[in-house]
């Protein structure tokens, strides 16, 4: 068991949170949720003993062992990628250390023997003999073949590094797990496996994410980071943020009836019930969730821009048409022979298992990039606005305002500094947050920034290139429902799999040797049908 005792931690004067009293139990996994800001990596940060808290302790179970997913992936650059995995034991890893310099030594004595056979037995009670073979199980489930096993980490990509270090926090079975972020550059594959080794995974996991879909497959409990505290709370993502919505309209309702307002949370609870029982945590979970009464759930006091998209004019009878579309970068063949049409009002979700590539679809979707051979034909009645990943690309190393660096895109009714910021106010910068120059603003502002741009400017296409990137899971939302009701087109990239689920009805995969085009289907539909797969692996070359 994980216990957290009366911390508090305090930044510059900034309390984050204060007496976080709380127990993490076997075989719950607590999803760590909070405002940009609120500390949830910091907490993550302090149970692991990286950071010291104002006050407090935190406390493992007798002989449990901790593990967290490392973020510098070139720490290890040196190791073989074998060995980067065992290191996730720590212990083990140094016992084998140990062991293998006592044995190298020219002048073995009675007392090397005698620490020799002590490490002997700690070694196998820790399951070492097979720790090689274990720690190559779990890469190959993860993608990494038994090739790269002996490369050094420096050697790999970045994708397959992200892969390996995963493997290495999940190394041994730990009791306590930490993870933070850890979809952050896996492919669909991947993540799926991830939250399925979860579910099952009979310890106690911590992890934040922005990712909802993940939240909602893998967790049991959320931790709220909220109101200068910490609280848990039963249930997945989903059921914490309509929880949180019904106590908001309960509050509200000053004058309704308990009755009815236990009435609502019951019914409420009961659906959440029903679809808890489908989930592999489900029956405890199921329990948990019928034993909540009206003071267990709280409003939250996290904000959500105020984001909604208009087309200025719905287009005509053409949207775009890729015709015969390669791309050589370096010699490379990137994209080669990509063929589609995509009509009106479709919502296409552009993906690759290289980011690269989806991204330089999109670039020379949005004309920042020319094919090498190939064209692409936008109808006459289109307009576009264009979101990149590179943000910096948008705003460079301006001193202009967020206010004035506006004003260019407004309509010349809407460019006084009275409409600009009350326009700014709802996506959540107030007061002289406006003045703010561009070359200091977060990732998350510049998102805000570049999404008030093209609200302002009414394009009927919307081109995204992972538009919740840097993005907490509030502003995440307000993006996906505003999306969802666009009357135009819009062609993106994400990784986000809720994000792509709910938009898109039009998916095309993109690979070295081609495209797989499928409209009118779902993501998860996508993902599921064979016949679909079965292009998959042919424009990898598999």
């Amino acid at each position: 068991m994980l216990t957290v005792n009366d911390i508090s931690m305090t930044f510059n004067d900034r309390t984050l949170y204060s007496n976080v009293n709380l127990k993490f139990t076997e075989g719950n996994c607590y999803g760590i949720i909070g405002a940009n800001g609120a500390g949830k990596s910091t907490f993550l940060k302090i149970i692991q003993g990286q950071i010291t808290p104002t006050s407090g302790t935190v406390s493992l179970g007798p002989n449990e062992r901790m593990s967290a997913l490392k973020q510098d992936h070139f720490a290890f650059d040196d190791q073989t990628v074998l060995n980067t995995v065992i290191q996730g034991y720590d212990r083990l890893y140094q016992v084998m250390q140990e062991k293998d310099a006592i044995y190298a030594k020219a002048d073995f004595s009675e007392a090397d023997g005698m620490k020799a056979a002590e490490l002997e037995g700690e070694f196998a009670e820790m399951d070492g003999w097979n720790a090689e073979a274990d720690a190559a199980q779990l890469l190959q489930q993860l993608g990494i073949p038994d090739n790269l096993h002996e490369k050094m980490m420096a050697e790999l990509p970045e994708g397959e590094k992200v892969k390996v270090l995963l493997a290495q926090a999940l190394f041994g079975q730990p009791d306590v797990l930490l993870l933070d972020e850890p979809t952050n550059g896996l492919d669909t594959a991947t993540i799926a496996w991830l939250e399925n080794f979860l579910a099952d995974y009979q310890h106690t996991v911590l992890v934040v994410s922005h990712d909802r879909h993940f939240l909602n497959s893998v967790c049991t409990q959320m931790c709220d980071v909220d109101y200068g505290k910490i609280e848990l709370y039963v249930g997945n993502y989903d059921f914490w943020r309509q929880s949180s919505e019904l106590a908001q309209q309960l509050r509200s309702n000053a004058n309704e009836k308990k009755e009815e307002q236990i009435k609502q949370l019951q019914d409420f609870v009961a659906r959440f019930s029903a679809n808890a029982s489908k989930s592999k945590q489900a029956t405890s979970r199921k329990k948990q969730l019928e034993k909540i009464t009206l003071d267990d759930i709280k409003p939250s006091t996290r904000k959500y821009p105020y984001i909604k998209f208009t087309q200025e004019r719905e287009i005509g009878n053409d949207l775009v048409r890729v015709e015969d579309v390669s791309l050589t970068i370096d010699g490379k063949q990137v994209l080669d022979n990509a063929n589609f049409i995509l009509h009106p009002g479709e919502k296409t979700a552009i993906i690759s298992r290289s980011d690269v590539t989806a991204t330089q679809m999109l670039q020379i979707l949005a004309e920042e990039i020319q094919p090498t051979t190939g064209a692409v034909k936008w109808g006459v009645t289109t307009s576009r606005g264009y979101m990149p990943k590179d943000l910096n690309s948008v705003f460079g190393d301006s001193d202009e305002s967020i206010v004035d660096w506006l004003r260019q895109f407004a309509p010349k009714d809407q460019q006084d500094n009275t409409f600009l910021r009350g326009f700014l106010g709802r996506m959540l910068f107030s007061g002289d947050d406006v003045l703010k120059s561009l070359k200091v603003l977060s990732g998350g502002e510049k998102v805000r920034s570049i999404l008030s741009k093209l609200m302002l400017e009414e394009p009927n296409v919307l081109i995204m290139d992972d538009p919740t990137n840097h993005l907490d899971l509030e502003s995440i939302t307000a993006l996906n429902d505003a999306l969802v009701d666009f009357p135009g087109s819009i062609i993106f990239t994400s990784h986000d799999h809720e994000f792509i689920q709910t938009i898109a009805d039009h998916i095309i995969e993109v690979g070295p040797k081609g495209v797989v085009d499928r409209a009118d289907v779902k993501y998860d539909e996508f993902l599921a049908h064979p016949v679909a797969q079965e292009q998959v692996k042919a424009i990898y070359g598999e």
